[in-house]
């Protein structure tokens, strides 16, 4: 299970003028503003394009096109997206310090490809955990705590608010839109969904 949420866009039009510096093209830009945010045009466009289709030394521009969006995913799937450490930032949910703070369910887990003998595993392990918390909320036995850590299954899901670039979902699409773990899989048709996303992003089976 992934889930991303309130995506915002950012810096396009600075990236734009910024993609004209080197021959000094400012004049030919024609994108403008509506009400629904910046919006290219047909010249910067054809422009922006070529450039993303030539290869990273000439799209440089994509890194200045910024992306924010909450992610929720489970563990073992963060830990495959942490490989993106250039050009990403994120801030997560601590398990350290809130795991505690709200009862275990199974909607807490990624779970919804396991079968029946899984579900019944994890559910007595969501059990455990939940009996552990209890326990810690009453006691603060830090006992009690290290057990709900360590017996975290990762398949528990955690939300980051993860900031990134053009660029770097260039890299992340055409490494992993293939990949067996369906989470990517829904990132990928995020990434799709992105302004532009057809011409700049979603570009290197477009190269000759």
């Amino acid at each position: 299970m992934l889930t991303c949420e309130r995506t915002s866009v950012m810096n396009l039009e600075n990236a734009v003028r910024g993609m004209r510096n080197p021959l000094n093209s400012w004049d030919r830009s024609d994108s403008y503003y509506t009400e629904d945010g910046y919006v290219l045009g047909e010249s910067d466009l054809q422009l922006a394009a070529k450039l993303a289709r030539a290869g990273s030394d000439h799209r440089k521009f994509l890194r200045q096109i910024l992306v924010s969006v909450d992610i929720t995913a489970p563990l073992y799937w963060w830990k495959e997206f942490d490989t993106y450490k250039v050009g990403t930032v994120a801030n997560s949910c601590s398990t350290m310090h809130k795991i505690h703070a709200a009862p275990f369910t199974r909607a807490d887990f990624s779970c919804d490809r396991m079968t029946a003998p899984a579900l019944a595993v994890l559910d007595g392990v969501i059990d455990f955990l939940e009996t552990e918390r209890q326990a810690f909320c009453e006691t603060k036995e830090i006992g009690h705590w290290h057990n709900m850590i360590q017996m975290l299954p990762t398949s528990y899901n955690q939300m980051r608010t993860v900031t990134l670039n053009y660029e770097v979902l260039v890299n992340i699409y055409y490494a992993r839109r293939n990949h067996k773990l369906a989470e990517w899989h829904t990132l990928c048709a995020w990434i799709e969904a992105l302004p532009y996303a057809k011409e700049l992003i979603c570009v290197k089976d477009k190269e000759a």
